[in-house]
């Protein structure tokens, strides 16, 4: 039972981030697993594209009766226009859940200093025990200049209490060494270095110190601010979304409950796109599966639930041919 009346005070945070394709939501889905049953969680979720997708995969594992609550901020930095949609989020996060722990996954595009500061203000000085941030990284990647001369990623970093080499098991030697060396020519600072497996983060992680000082900000009144919503679905039966930002772009569509894809078709026409990332849940003729594709790495993952099917893909350059794909797969 939920107290609502009870002060919301010292809910431990940790904010989870990394670039684009290491595996942050897998991370998280993974310590959901670890939740003591007693605890109830909640985790923030933002995402680059328009569709949100991270906080459909993740309430599809997850339920609020089982002490998980999730609130999804899509379409970008959630720290941009006035940071008014993070902090619109985080409240109705928190007042909903009253948790013991908050996770918070930025946009592998967004500024990580800035959601720093906005968990660092005044606001929340109270009701927020901040703890480590990790931040994870794919070292396969280091020799791509969109990753080593994107601010972001080098923001993450910086800001991070602890770094994570995830998808070490598809590591060589070079790639271990490469991460050493960029890390201590980037950081003069002490910083804790792990690698791991599939983003199998040890719940301990959690409850490290955060040493690097946010600079606090003048709270902001949110009372009359309103939340962004997601449009209806129109009678066609599906929506799409498109965003922009420096060397990235992404596209997304939402298709109605009904709009029920052929598996044997979407499959493969999902493998052939060329795309940085792809993640999405489908409503398919032989169950109901989430995707991530990154790069060359395909996985799929059959869920319980999905109130309609949604994908989100993050590239160089849109391709026109992908909708008229994602349509042919379509059951008629």
């Amino acid at each position: 039972m939920i107290d609502s009346h009870k002060a919301i005070h010292a809910v431990k945070t940790n904010v989870i981030t990394g670039f684009l394709g290491t595996g942050k939501t897998t991370a998280i889905a993974h310590l959901l697993t670890q939740k003591p049953e007693h605890e109830r969680w909640a985790v923030l979720v933002n995402e680059f594209g328009e569709i949100g997708i991270d906080g459909a995969i993740l309430s599809a594992k997850s339920q609020e009766d089982k002490g998980v609550f999730i609130e999804e901020v899509p379409g970008g930095c959630m720290c941009c226009a006035s940071k008014i949609p993070m902090q619109i989020a985080l409240n109705n996060l928190l007042k909903k859940s009253r948790p013991h722990r908050l996770l918070i996954e930025p946009t592998g595009l967004g500024h990580p200093k800035e959601v720093m500061q906005v968990l660092g203000n005044q606001y929340y000085k109270d009701v927020l025990d901040l703890k480590g941030t990790i931040t994870l990284v794919d070292a396969r990647y280091l020799d791509d200049p969109r990753y080593l001369g994107h601010e972001t990623f080098n923001q993450q970093l910086a800001i991070a209490d602890i770094i994570v080499g995830n998808k070490s098991e598809l590591y060589r030697e070079i790639d271990r060494d490469a991460l050493t060396s960029y890390l201590y020519e980037l950081l003069p600072d002490a910083y804790q270095l792990h690698y791991t497996e599939q983003g199998k983060l040890p719940i301990n992680w959690l409850d490290s110190e955060a040493k690097h000082e946010i600079t606090a900000e003048k709270s902001q009144d949110l009372q009359t601010a309103s939340r962004k919503r997601e449009p209806d679905i129109p009678e066609i039966g599906y929506v799409k979304a498109t965003n922009n930002a420096k060397s990235f772009s992404s596209v997304g569509w939402r298709f109605a409950a009904n709009k029920v894809f052929e598996y044997g078709k979407l499959i493969p026409a999902l493998k052939q796109i060329k795309a940085d990332r792809i993640k999405g849940i489908f409503i398919t003729n032989k169950g109901i599966f989430a995707i991530n594709r990154s790069n060359n790495s395909f996985f799929e993952q059959r869920v319980t639930t999905a109130k309609e099917s949604r994908v989100e893909i993050i590239c160089q350059q849109i391709n026109d041919q992908w909708e008229e794909h994602l349509m042919q797969s379509l059951l008629t």
